[in-house]
């Protein structure tokens, strides 16, 4: 559209040049061709008007030779193709070559007439009122004796220079005619040759703009048009390398924006969410349909939403802990907040990273329940050994039962503790990464453990009575795993059954294949778990209320060492349990072949 706007232009201007050029000129031709013919005709009549007055000035002395100038002037005007008059000084009309002078008008008013009596030379162009058209008049004046006496004019009709006139216009008329046709001509083809190159540079620039970097312009012009599609080539060239830059660095931030294993979330300077990252899509359940709604109602906190107001008013970062409860769970986020600037230094928006501190939190809270719990499992032994050491020191060391029982009590205290503390030191050693490191796994066979385990046990649960069947379906499985981790598990489970089940119960070791895992279950027939102490009986120093009391002698920290140890060994631990009935533990762990085994020997 630019193009033809300015082809249209270029050809309009052309033919207004010519069309004025031709115009000027050929209104100078004209003018000249008017003047000139009216300059020659002017000389030529002042001659024949001079030749008239020399004939005629001895006729203008008195009144009876002016009676005889009219008779002379028609005889004369017949030789030549002029109009001749005579007037006096007064103005009257003496004679005419071709009118009655005695019916002729006075012409004192007329200007050659006034400028001859003033004793010049003048001539006048004007419309005759007797012969009604245009005459040149030349006037000159009559002296006799120095003195002017009147005036000779003499006038002719300027049809043949009019007509000449007419002829020159109409022939300047065709040649502007055929110059502006041949203007157009030339005009439109000189406006192509330029608009065309224009045209190519537009359509390339738009297909530029328009994301298309591979276009460029191919025109050879050897003017500025040519470098200008030069100039364009190169920035083109430039652009699309520098978008390549920028889209690659954009995607390497896409991948690690999307990737992250932080939540980012793009908000606007109205709190509304623009762009989130899969990990805050996942995280926080977003939809793209989401995208562009409030925080408040994607995210559904008012405290994030009053943290992204802070930040925008304030135009500084801020980082807050923000708590929520999402698909159920309780999570904890450490959310970054920082604001967005725009050109202008004006905040556009916020961005906002979720650090997931779940995991964090709980171990800090489980760090900190494990210091209470442990320094309360500690104190009450600790109490108690003091209590009744004081009292055997305030006198009851006289008495010798009393004393014997309060040392009882304060051995078993002291055993517990030191029970409670061989424990400690066991998981500070299973969670050292060292120690784990210098551990190797090997194929263990599981009933050589079993046997041992029971046989270790027997004094336990021989003095209760208890019956301990041990029952291996496959004598030969191999489970991967540590012999002395495996044993300290299966005697730490046996030892609980021991514990909680009564005198004259029976317990059940077993162990078997499943696919390519290994089984093997500690059950016994005892007091059982209740339901909703299930599933925390594996936490540190959780106890069960009524039956399982520190009167059982146990630290609380047995199956939390068990599962740590099985989980370590690459397996899982599970327990099922009923009030009155009995409890069964299942650890799984990885089957040995043995073909894996000669493959690890």
């Amino acid at each position: 559209m630019f193009a033809r706007n300015l082809r249209n232009r270029l050809v309009v201007l052309f033919l207004v040049l010519v069309l004025f050029t031709l115009s000027a000129v050929g209104s100078y031709i004209l003018w000249f061709f008017y003047q000139h013919n009216i300059a020659s005709l002017n000389a030529t009549m002042l001659s024949q008007a001079k030749i008239i007055e020399e004939l005629i000035y001895p006729d203008m002395a008195g009144p009876i030779q002016k009676a005889q100038i009219d008779e002379k002037i028609k005889e004369l005007s017949s030789r030549i193709d002029l109009r001749v008059t005579i007037i006096d000084t007064a103005g009257t009309v003496i004679a005419d070559s071709q009118q009655n002078p005695t019916l002729m008008e006075n012409h004192s008013d007329r200007p050659e007439i006034i400028a001859a009596l003033a004793g010049g030379n003048s001539y006048n162009i004007r419309k005759s009122t007797t012969q009604d058209k245009s005459l040149l008049y030349v006037s000159t004046p009559i002296f006799y004796n120095n003195e002017i006496t009147g005036v000779t004019r003499v006038a002719m009709p300027l049809d043949h220079v009019e007509e000449g006139f007419r002829n020159i216009l109409s022939a300047l008329l065709a040649a502007c005619l055929l110059t502006s046709l041949v203007g157009i001509c030339f005009s439109l083809a000189f406006a192509y040759r330029y608009t065309r190159p224009l045209e190519e540079i537009i359509d390339t620039a738009n297909s530029i703009a328009e994301g298309d970097l591979s276009k460029r312009v191919f025109i050879k012009t050897n003017d500025e048009l040519e470098i200008l599609a030069h100039a364009i080539n190169n920035l083109t060239s430039s652009l699309e390398d520098k978008v390549i830059d920028i889209t690659a660095q954009n995607h390497k931030l896409e991948l690690i924006l999307q990737n992250m294993g932080d939540a980012v979330i793009l908000l606007d300077k109205f709190g509304k969410v623009t762009t989130a990252n899969k990990t805050a899509m996942s995280s926080f359940g977003i939809t793209s349909k989401m995208i562009g709604q409030h925080n408040i109602q994607v995210i559904g906190n008012s405290m994030l939403d009053q943290a992204v107001k802070t930040t925008l008013h304030y135009k500084e970062n801020r980082i807050i802990d923000l708590k929520t409860n999402l698909h159920g769970k309780k999570r904890v986020f450490q959310v970054f907040l920082a604001p967005i600037t725009g050109s202008e230094n004006e905040t556009t928006g916020v961005l906002s990273v979720f650090h997931d501190i779940t995991t964090l939190q709980e171990i800090h809270d489980k760090q900190a329940d494990f210091v209470t719990n442990a320094s309360h499992e500690l104190a009450t032994p600790l109490t108690a050994i003091t209590g009744f050491a004081e009292t055997l020191l305030d006198g009851a060391l006289d008495q010798p039962e009393l004393s014997q029982k309060f040392v009882k009590i304060i051995h078993d205290e002291a055993e517990r503790m030191h029970r409670l503390i061989q424990d400690l030191l066991k998981l500070a050693r299973l969670n050292s990464q060292e120690y784990r490191e210098q551990v190797k796994l090997e194929p263990v066979a599981v009933e050589p453990l079993l046997i041992a385990a029971k046989q270790d046990m027997a004094p336990r649960w021989q003095q209760k009575n208890q019956l301990v069947v041990l029952d291996c379906s496959n004598k030969t499985l191999l489970a991967l795993a540590h012999p002395d981790w495996l044993k300290q598990v299966i005697v730490n489970l046996l030892e609980n059954s021991i514990k909680y089940t009564h005198p004259d119960g029976k317990i059940l070791l077993t162990c078997w294949q499943e696919g390519d895992q290994i089984k093997i279950a500690v059950k016994d027939s005892g007091i059982g778990i209740p339901a909703k102490d299930l599933p925390f009986i594996f936490d540190r120093f959780y106890r069960v209320d009524r039956a399982r009391t520190r009167s059982a002698g146990g630290s609380g920290l047995g199956l939390s060492i068990a599962k740590f140890i099985i989980e370590m060994l690459g397996g899982s631990i599970e327990a099922e349990s009923q009030i009155d009935v009995g409890t069964t533990f299942t650890i799984t762990l990885p089957f040995v072949t043995g073909a894996n085994q000669s493959s690890r020997s």
